[in-house]
């Protein structure tokens, strides 16, 4: 309470205070019933458009806030990536230049976005709300005058109504009663006038607020695009230029095996043959030879004599399969293998080779394999018909099944080994 001699007198203090007493009797009394209470329902339907229109402004106020504080998280998120990205971008990868000029473009676009958010969106609704307080009080204000002037009515209309009048006092009585019912009036008139307008204006407020936002939104997101793009780009060519050295290397090195590979044909040719994790291409097929030398046949003669004492000498001898082994799948086997040209293997059987890796036929003459595939491999009825690196067979599985070398066809021989 202000003390007196400082801005406020004891006499306006007692009258002050005198006032309340009677607003709060008046109350009492229409509370009551006991006296009649001015009301005006469309200032009421007024009034609570105001608040309602204050809260909703109060509550987007407080969310445009928590995003633009979201907004400056984000930055700083973001911030820190680039610098992490920067930090491990070694010197020598392929667009360093340009990742760090990306990374100061994404800093001064969150910067411009934050502030262009401030100055236009929450700064709009700062300065919409900053009309609330004022009128709220004049709102309250007017009210309390509303209880003076129907305090004011009723003490004159009581002298009135006297049984013995005071003509001092019904005068004095209605000199308050003006007083305060033009004050009232005042007060009323101003705030019916500027409630609607106030009601209506929110409108344009929202309607600046958000398409500033979303201006602002585009925009950010329209250069933050380009932005990402760039960095899109930097990462592709990057991974090009790391596959690009991965690929020389691996051809440095096929290069190598392919050295290696051409030592290890150049060794003995009594020499077991070598298995290799990959095979080369098929070899080409050359047009057909010319006719072999009287020499060359006789050699070949030779080698199908060889062949078919070693097959008479492993008929003669016992054969006891492993006790590890399968006896049908031994039985089947050797039967494929030992008896000569009398019927159990081919005609014109040489030896038996197995497929290291897959083949896919080429063309309607050769031989589709499996890896894993065990070939019988048969002499060509005209020799001048083989081609270097070639060989012609038929797959074992199918001749035991069936007899028949009409299924023959030819496959490289790098793709198999003897057995």
């Amino acid at each position: 309470m202000a003390e007196p001699g400082k801005g406020v007198t004891a006499g306006k203090l007692a009258i002050n205070v005198q006032k309340r007493l009677t607003r709060a009797q008046e109350k009492v009394l229409q509370k009551l019933g006991k006296a009649d209470e001015t009301r005006d329902t469309v200032f009421e339907e007024m009034v609570a458009n105001f608040n309602k229109q204050m809260t909703e402004g109060t509550k987007l106020q407080k969310d445009l806030k928590s995003y633009l504080v979201a907004v400056k998280t984000m930055h700083e998120a973001s911030r820190r990536l680039q610098d992490c990205l920067a930090d491990m971008y070694e010197p020598e990868w392929f667009g360093k230049e340009e990742m760090d000029a990306l990374a100061e473009d994404s800093d001064t676009l969150w910067l411009d976005y934050h502030q262009s958010l401030a100055d236009k969106s929450v700064a709009c609704m700062d300065t919409y709300l900053t009309q609330f307080p004022d009128i709220k009080a004049r709102i309250a204000k007017r009210d309390r005058k509303m209880v003076d002037f129907d305090s004011a009515r009723h003490h004159f209309s009581s002298l009135q109504k006297g049984k013995k009048k005071d003509e001092a006092k019904i005068a004095k009585a209605e000199e308050e009663l003006g007083r305060a019912q033009r004050i009232f009036e005042e007060l009323n008139v101003e705030l019916q006038d500027e409630l609607p307008s106030l009601w209506d204006n929110r409108v344009g407020v929202y309607v600046n607020t958000f398409q500033s936002l979303a201006g602002n939104q585009e925009k950010f997101h329209r250069e933050m695009g380009k932005l990402s793009q760039n960095l899109n780009d930097i990462m592709t060519k990057l991974e090009e230029q790391r596959q690009f050295k991965k690929d020389g290397t691996a051809a440095e090195k096929t290069g190598d095996d392919a050295k290696s590979e051409e030592a290890n044909h150049s060794e003995s040719a009594s020499s077991a043959p070598k298995v290799v994790k990959r095979p080369g291409p098929p070899p080409s097929r050359p047009p057909p030879r010319l006719t072999p030398s009287p020499d060359q046949r006789q050699r070949h003669a030779e080698q199908f004599e060889d062949e078919d004492e070693a097959v008479a000498e492993a008929e003669a001898e016992p054969t006891v399969p492993d006790a590890n082994t399968d006896c049908t799948s031994t039985t089947t086997q050797q039967s494929a293998v030992t008896n000569g040209s009398e019927g159990d293997l081919p005609p014109g059987f040489v030896y038996k080779v197995k497929a290291i890796h897959d083949y896919a036929a080429t063309d309607g003459d050769e031989l589709e394999l499996k890896m894993g595939d065990a070939v019988l491999v048969l002499a060509f009825d005209n020799p001048d018909e083989q081609d270097d690196g070639w060989l012609l067979g038929v797959k074992e599985s199918h001749w035991v099944q069936s007899k028949d070398i009409s299924a023959k066809g030819v496959f490289p021989e790098n793709f198999t080994q003897k057995v």
